[in-house]
């Protein structure tokens, strides 16, 4: 009876002992990887790695702290060993996947084909990036959504950076009626670009007809300005050309048809 009671002596403590390391240890671990993504932060860390590192040593330290506890209720460590070697296999399998992401995470960090704070199009998708987490990239559209994409397939397809260089061109297209003086229109157009700040001026501004389509004459309208820029501009020049057209005695036209009516004879 002795030996019964002894055993459930130190079976319950050893459970007591377990269940508070975890709890007391998943708290400092908590507590250790903010501060560390803290200490990142402040020394000004490349903000693409920091959520990155700050997941591996998450998981990393909760790995350990799992396999202590593990021991602690009395698991011989070969044993569990053996067991997690042929279940890591098996979920290995299972989440295929979930290994391809975290492999093309490591290959977007390395080539860096986006970072964090860039906007990106891949697909039909377009927004800044966020984060760059161990298996997925966080977006934010435009319109305030955040989208989750998984780093395996952002590794296997084309994505086009607006963010990288810095600068981009802005391309419009201005339609006028027939019968327009096509020098006047170059002009005004030439004028709307040359007198606003933001364009930049050390790059050629291109205004040249473009094509005769079926109810206007087309311009096309080319400068370069800084990324930030791009779409302030863009209505900015909208409303400044419709503006100045209607001002000039510009006409713009819009889609016509004519019906010609031949009487039987």
């Amino acid at each position: 009876m002795g030996f019964y009671i002894e055993f459930l002596f130190e079976a319950g403590f050893s459970l007591i002992s377990a269940a508070l390391t975890l709890i007391i240890g998943m708290w400092l671990i908590n507590r250790f990887v903010k501060g560390t993504y803290n200490y990142m932060v402040r020394r000004d860390l490349d903000a693409t790695l920091r959520p990155f590192l700050r997941d591996i040593l998450n998981f990393g330290l909760k790995a350990m702290l799992f396999i202590a506890v593990i021991g602690m209720v009395g698991v011989q460590m070969s044993s569990f060993i053996a067991v997690l070697g042929g279940a890591a296999l098996a979920v290995g399998l299972a989440l295929q996947g979930s290994l391809s992401n975290f492999a093309g995470g490591v290959i977007v960090l390395i080539l860096k084909p986006y970072k964090v704070g860039e906007f990106i199009e891949t697909g039909s998708i377009m927004g800044t990036v966020q984060e760059i987490q161990i298996f997925y990239t966080v977006l934010l559209t435009p319109d305030n959504k955040t989208i989750t994409l998984p780093n395996g397939s952002m590794a296997n397809t084309s994505i086009i950076n607006y963010s990288r260089q810095g600068t981009r061109r802005l391309d419009m297209k201005f339609g006028v009626a027939y019968g327009s003086d096509a020098e006047k229109v170059k002009a005004i157009l030439l004028e709307i670009a040359n007198s606003d700040e933001r364009v930049i001026k050390d790059k050629d501004v291109l205004v040249r007809m473009v094509e005769m389509a079926d109810s206007s004459v087309n311009f096309n309208f080319r400068v370069w300005v800084n990324v930030s820029d791009y779409w302030p501009l863009y209505y900015d020049f909208n409303e400044k050309v419709y503006a100045t057209f209607n001002e000039k005695g510009i006409g713009i036209p819009f889609p016509q048809m004519d019906v010609h009516l031949h009487k039987e004879k």
